[in-house]
């Protein structure tokens, strides 16, 4: 009898293989999407917070909003909700919660790379160096003697 237990299962069968998933790059293009924030939606006739309203305006405008579906901006008219609360009330703790459901968005350089989000851009691109103007290029001896004494 040569051991206990069933033999051991074939190495090249016990490797994972897990594929990495491709990413998905978005090309910024400034352009305005998704809905103003609602009217009339906050208690007493009163007006968004101007924090809110800078956070809203960057979600419309972010790379990332060319793949919202309206329920997306059904849940992040939600989450200004909580934000406008959180700056007009004092009540930080709801920030915790915006930092949250803002992640599943990808708002950090972090959350994207989570997603497989990578925003290209387009002043990134392969540039041709700049040649100099006649008359100012030295040859390396002269830059040598200059250099040595």
């Amino acid at each position: 009898m040569a051991g206990r237990g069933p033999a051991p299962k074939d190495p090249a069968k016990r490797r994972r293989r897990n594929a990495t998933e491709p990413e998905t790059v978005i090309t910024p293009d400034d352009e305005l999407r998704g809905p103003e924030l609602p009217e009339g939606v906050l208690p007493g006739g009163e007006e968004w917070h101007p924090m809110t309203v800078e956070w809203w305006e960057s979600w419309r405008t972010s790379p990332m909003a060319q793949t919202f579906l309206e329920t997306d901006w059904v849940f992040l008219r939600d989450t200004a909700l909580m934000h406008h609360t959180a700056w007009t009330k004092g009540k930080w703790e709801f920030l915790s919660e915006v930092r949250l459901r803002s992640a599943k968005y990808g708002a950090t350089p972090e959350d994207r790379a989570r997603l497989k989000l990578k925003v290209d851009d387009p002043t990134n691109a392969r540039q041709t160096p700049v040649q100099r103007p006649e008359g100012t290029v030295t040859d390396i001896g002269s830059r040598r003697a200059r250099l040595t004494g």
